[in-house]
């Protein structure tokens, strides 16, 4: 039966006014409009970070070059300079902006009064839709294969990426403990929800044209029995 049945807004609605709320008070005012040379210039940084993503997807960190990221994207080099510090810089941004919408989603789950089966099955559903099935998945992976060689890049990733994520699901899993929803334990460990995401984004690099893996099904199968109903001792 959905909330709305109850009187009450479904979901999807009061994420949606969870983000939207949480965009308010991170911004002060409304963004103005933009004329066509500030429209110019958001392209031309749109468009180095685009070719960012294929460089540093088809050579990692440490091969990709920035000339090479100038021809793909159509600019000279020092244009890239106008927008971004240096590589790092440039590697960070294109972080921050392919996974920041998707962290802020996850708090926003985080957030809202769910049953833990709910949120489960909400997060298997982004994670399929939009991190394993878009190229959000190639930087993921990327972070992955180059985190121990470049510190700076992993303490980045860390601080930017996986410590609100760690703080969303720890807070859901703390009130779920308190329902009697979850063992206690839990709490200390929410990476374990995490783990069969980590595990099909390396999959499908490495084995994926050899066993080709269903991922949602996967991951379902984890928090049911992540998740499944406690018996009584």
């Amino acid at each position: 039966m959905s909330d709305q049945s109850h009187g009450m807004p479904s979901l999807a609605t009061r994420m949606r006014a969870l983000r939207k709320g949480a965009a308010g008070q991170k911004s002060g005012r409304k963004p103005g409009p933009r004329g066509p040379r500030k429209e110019k210039s958001a392209a031309k940084r749109e468009a180095i970070l685009a070719a960012a993503l294929e460089e540093f997807s088809s050579r990692g960190f440490e091969a990709a070059r920035l000339d090479d990221v100038a021809r793909r994207a159509n600019v000279a080099k020092g244009t890239i300079y106008l927008y971004f510090r240096d590589k790092e810089a440039l590697f960070q941004e294109l972080l921050r902006q392919m996974l920041t919408p998707i962290i802020g989603t996850l708090e926003a789950l985080g957030q809202a009064d769910l049953p833990i089966n709910v949120f489960a099955d909400s997060l298997v559903d982004l994670f399929v839709r939009e991190i394993y099935e878009t190229r959000r998945k190639d930087v993921i992976r990327l972070m992955i294969s180059e985190g121990r060689r470049f510190p700076k890049l992993a303490e980045f990733y860390y601080r930017e990426v996986l410590l609100r994520i760690i703080a969303a699901v720890r807070a859901l899993l703390a009130r779920a403990a308190a329902h009697g929803e979850v063992p206690p334990g839990l709490i200390d460990y929410p990476q374990i929800i995490a783990a069969p995401g980590l595990i099909a984004i390396i999959w499908s690099g490495l084995f994926e044209k050899f066993e080709p893996l269903d991922v949602r099904k996967m991951m379902k199968t984890h928090v049911d029995l992540l998740f499944a109903p406690r018996r009584a001792a």
